[in-house]
């Protein structure tokens, strides 16, 4: 027997006239007062996150304090900047706020980057480079600070440590590459700031003809005016000391390699790896050859199809490798931080030494500060103006 139920359904509420259906929009449609308070707090959180951020960076900077930098003088026979002559030099008037020596072809002009997690080592090597040097009150520094960084607080911390430094800080704008940047095997190489070299030409003053690149990882023992010094010939950008008997094909993938039109790219070039962490460059020559958009094309590549794993050194080997002058290896004792995963110690390779380089994940700062450093540690130590709690001034 079947039984049929009349209202196998709640029955419907009568229906007035002019009464239409509640529609799904109704029904779902927030108060303009709830929308308006999630999006205020949602860009609340967001801004107090920034905020966060850039305080953790200004803590850690604030939290090392670094003792004044004895004043190192000229030798009798260095030339005289202030003496020189720069009437001819129309951008000196915009970019040097401190003398015309921002512009002297006299100078020695060095470019590093910084920031708060390496000024330590960049202290450091501002250090080495004026105590080695015969002409130390000639040496102009030129600084690139992310201009998300809080640069008046780096300037401030150099200008303390370094009262009689000549130097000029300029911002770098991440987002200029920040879009073209491709992940590689270390996050510490994807940083922004880590790109500003391939930029100097745009960032430094139309005067600067030539600049000595250097990491922040790094000591002098020698006179840095003997490597800018270094001649390029009639038609070299930048000069490094070159390593021929490293495995040049590990520093691209195989997908490069197996592309015939992009293997092509070395043919007739006597390619060898370099360290881009000491560069002599010729600026003038640089600009003219736009060499800049050159790395980046390169850089858009690797956006579409993978060709190298390492950050910021393919492009300038691809763009250069086979075409730079070579300086003797002493300029760049490179590696003393171990590979890019373990960060093992290493030796000095055979030979003079004029410059050590922590490149690698092991920095010599940070190997102490925890209490397992590497032998050669014990030689970047001397140049390090960390004031801790324990130390005594002298």
């Amino acid at each position: 027997m079947i039984i049929k139920l009349k209202h196998p359904h709640p029955p419907r509420p009568p229906r007035f006239p002019n009464q239409s259906s509640p529609s799904l929009h109704s029904t779902m449609r927030t108060p303009p007062l709830l929308t308006f308070l999630f999006f205020f707090f949602f860009f609340l959180v967001i801004y107090l996150f920034s905020l966060s951020f850039t305080a953790a960076n200004a803590t850690t900077l604030l939290s090392q304090h670094f003792r004044e930098a004895p004043q190192f003088y000229n030798s009798p026979d260095c030339p005289s900047l202030i003496e020189e002559d720069n009437d001819d030099d129309d951008d000196a008037s915009e970019e040097d706020s401190n003398g015309s020596y921002i512009c002297s072809d006299l100078a020695v002009h060095v470019a590093m980057t910084l920031d708060t997690a390496y000024i330590r080592g960049s202290v450091a090597a501002i250090l080495s480079v004026l105590q080695h040097s015969s002409c130390p009150q000639n040496v102009v520094f030129h600084f690139v600070a992310s201009a998300s960084s809080n640069a008046s607080l780096l300037r401030a911390t150099i200008s303390t440590t370094f009262p009689y430094l000549r130097f000029q800080v300029y911002s770098f704008d991440d987002s200029a590459v920040a879009g073209l940047i491709s992940t590689s095997i270390r996050s510490a190489l994807d940083c922004p700031l880590n790109y500003a070299r391939s930029y100097l030409a745009n960032i430094l003053p139309l005067c600067v003809r030539r600049v000595v690149y250097l990491d922040s990882d790094l000591v002098l023992v020698d006179d840095i005016a003997k490597l800018a010094a270094t001649p390029l010939g009639d038609s070299s950008v930048l000069a490094a000391p070159e390593y021929c008997n490293a495995n040049f094909t590990t520093y691209f993938t195989p997908t490069f390699w197996s592309n015939p039109s992009l293997s092509l790219t070395f043919a007739n070039r006597k390619a060898c790896y370099f360290n881009t962490g000491v560069m002599v460059i010729d600026l003038e020559r640089w600009r003219a050859g736009d060499y800049t958009s050159k790395i980046e094309d390169w850089m858009e590549l690797q956006k579409r199809m993978r060709i190298y794993e390492l950050g910021s050194l393919p492009p300038f080997l691809l763009v250069f490798a086979g075409n730079i002058v070579a300086v003797d290896h002493r300029w760049n004792q490179h590696g003393l931080g171990g590979d890019n995963f373990r960060g093992l110690c290493r030796d000095l390779h055979p030979g003079p030494v004029s410059l050590l380089h922590w490149s690698g994940k092991g920095k010599p700062w940070a190997r102490l500060d925890a209490n397992r450093p590497c032998p050669l540690d014990a030689l970047w130590a001397p140049y390090d103006l960390l004031q801790t709690p324990f130390s005594l001034d002298s």
